[in-house]
């Protein structure tokens, strides 16, 4: 982290407030009713005023790779001087990121990706390995007395959610993935269900806090057994931080998305007037926020933050 804040310092020392590149392009795969992808837009777009770069953000309406496939290849016909882009399917998405660095257009990978972004061609990657995230959960959840947990996917065909299930798998043990849409309702549903089929189930971890935490709370409440049931997810939102605080849910699972937006303009924003670029990737998580902790970054994921 010192890191981290030592080149975005530098950043705003170079910039003098001039603008340090025309025009970076960010395509991430996030829908607009994710809380989640809001953070990392409102980190681009606060690098784009630190810099002075001009940064556009793009995104499919729905998980559609095909769409994203195809704002990857209008970005690179616009011959940026950088793209920032999410690796959720790189079968999908590798040929349109190649086409990019073919162009001579640098580009940075965030999110997801991060054990493909070099392959692609990509300078480096910002964020966390997913796998691994996943399996510190699951241990956690192993310490806290789980035996037999579901790994609630709201984003079936996304890689790197599927990694997230497999590490819990690995660090807790028994689990089984339950397939849902990102909608909420959907996903209270589909959880009540489960529980309501296997009262031997203790664990639930969801893999993004609005669109799958905070139903999950809320399927547990309904069915009378919030003390026997532990729920964590990954990612932050204000309310399910106040279910961490208030006892309701176990932890959550933060990977500072609002630098994965912040960071890749920066350092794209740097390359483009002096050349500069680190030399390797930026693990921007995971980080457990546990009771202890979850009132003090309410606020801020209410602001788009955290």
């Amino acid at each position: 982290m010192k890191r981290i804040l030592a080149i975005a310092s530098l950043a705003l020392a170079l910039s003098g407030g001039t603008a340090l590149a025309q025009s970076i392009i960010v395509v991430s795969h996030g829908q607009a009713n994710d809380a989640f992808w809001a953070a990392v837009q409102n980190g681009a777009q606060e690098a784009a005023k630190d810099t002075g770069a001009s940064v556009t953000y793009r995104a499919p309406e729905t998980f559609d790779m095909v769409a994203m496939a195809s704002l990857i290849d209008a970005a690179v016909n616009q011959e940026p001087d950088g793209l920032v882009v999410s690796i959720p399917d790189a079968d999908a998405l590798g040929d349109s990121i190649r086409r990019a660095v073919e162009a001579g257009i640098p580009v940075i990978s965030m999110n997801s990706g991060g054990d493909v972004s070099k392959d692609l061609g990509a300078r480096l990657h910002v964020g966390q390995s997913e796998r691994d995230a996943g399996k510190a959960a699951g241990e956690r959840l192993a310490e806290m007395g789980g035996e037999k947990g579901i790994c609630v996917n709201h984003e079936v065909g996304n890689v790197s959610l599927d990694q997230r299930c497999e590490g819990f798998a690995e660090g807790f043990g028994t689990i089984s993935v339950v397939p849902t849409s990102n909608d909420p309702q959907d996903v209270q549903s589909r959880v009540r269900a489960a529980l309501d089929s296997d009262p031997e189930i203790d664990t639930i971890l969801a893999l993004g806090a609005t669109t799958g935490g905070e139903p999950s709370v809320a399927a547990v409440q309904a069915t009378g057994r919030g003390e026997e049931i532990r729920v964590a997810s990954f990612d932050l939102s204000a309310n399910f931080l106040e279910a961490i605080a208030n006892g309701q849910a176990a932890f959550a699972v933060d990977q500072q998305q609002f630098l994965q937006g912040y960071l890749p303009v920066v350092f794209l924003a740097l390359n483009a007037e002096y050349g500069l670029m680190p030399g390797g990737d930026v693990p921007s998580g995971p980080n457990l926020v546990e009771q202890d902790a979850a009132e003090m970054v309410i606020d801020l994921s209410a602001r788009g933050i955290r």
